[in-house]
This record gives structure tokens, C-alpha cells and sequence, in this order.
């Protein structure tokens, strides 16, 4: 069971508080759980944050490589346009 431990008082303008509350009844659920849903999906835990990317880059297509002496070239080019 999540343990709830902080409470947090904010206030809203009637809109806000019209359409909360409408999700809500349409939900069955109290305005509270509505709220942590809102703020669950706007604002991701770190976490899960590198998780999906981690899955992302894992899930992505193979790409070509160059060989070594090419990236070599390359890098040794990019660093003479800096000086």
C-alpha cells in the first residue's frame, strides 16, 4: 500500500478546480488521486526518465561505424578548424 507522508495545500482558480473535479466524479476516485495521476504524468521521475531513454538507445538500429583510422581523420579535421 503507498504510504502517504507530505501534504501539500495549493490553490486553483475555478476552472482548474471545475474540470478536477468533473474528472474525479467521471473516475469515481477522490480529487487527491487525480492530482498525484496529473502530477505523475507532467513531471517523471529521473528514473524512469533514464530508463526509457536507456531503452530507446538500446531498442534503436544498428548503425554503420567507420573504421578506426577514419574516426581518427575526423577528429584530428574538427580539431585543426578549431585552432
Amino acid at each position: 500500500m503507498l504510504m502517504l507522508e507530505r501534504r501539500l495545500q495549493i490553490l486553483i482558480d475555478e476552472d482548474r478546480h471545475r474540470r478536477i473535479t468533473a474528472v474525479a466524479r467521471e473516475r469515481g476516485v477522490p480529487v487527491s488521486v487525480v492530482v498525484r495521476d496529473a502530477i505523475d504524468r507532467g513531471i517523471a521521475d529521473p528514473e524512469d526518465r533514464r530508463t526509457r531513454a536507456a531503452s530507446r538507445i538500446l531498442a534503436a538500429d544498428d548503425m554503420d561505424v567507420p573504421d578506426t583510422g577514419e574516426l581518427l581523420a575526423e577528429i584530428d579535421q574538427i580539431r585543426s578548424r578549431r585552432a
